[in-house]
């Protein structure tokens, strides 16, 4: 009989432990969750921001070739007016 309660004893620790990990893994699991919600918010933060660079440096781009084709056209005029001696 002993030697029953003594298996018993071991299973009951065998399955403190059981219960112990599995509370363990459910607060890692809760924890993991709330850490990828919050991932997946900066995610999409952060692609909105880098959609907003592109458009900034497609407009820039822009800008700089509006701003040599200016630049060409007052060469331009500066030419023809010194051909005109003014």
């Amino acid at each position: 009989m002993t030697s029953e309660l003594e298996r018993i004893k071991i299973l009951e620790g065998k399955i403190t432990q059981i219960v112990e990990l599995f509370s363990r893994l459910s607060q890692d699991n809760a924890r993991l969750k709330d850490e990828l919600k919050h991932l997946k918010a900066e995610k999409k933060e952060l692609e909105e921001r880098l959609k907003k660079l592109a458009n900034l440096e497609e407009e820039l781009k822009r800008l700089q070739e509006e701003k040599e084709e200016v630049k060409s056209r007052i060469e331009a005029l500066i030419t023809q007016m010194d051909k005109l001696g003014v």
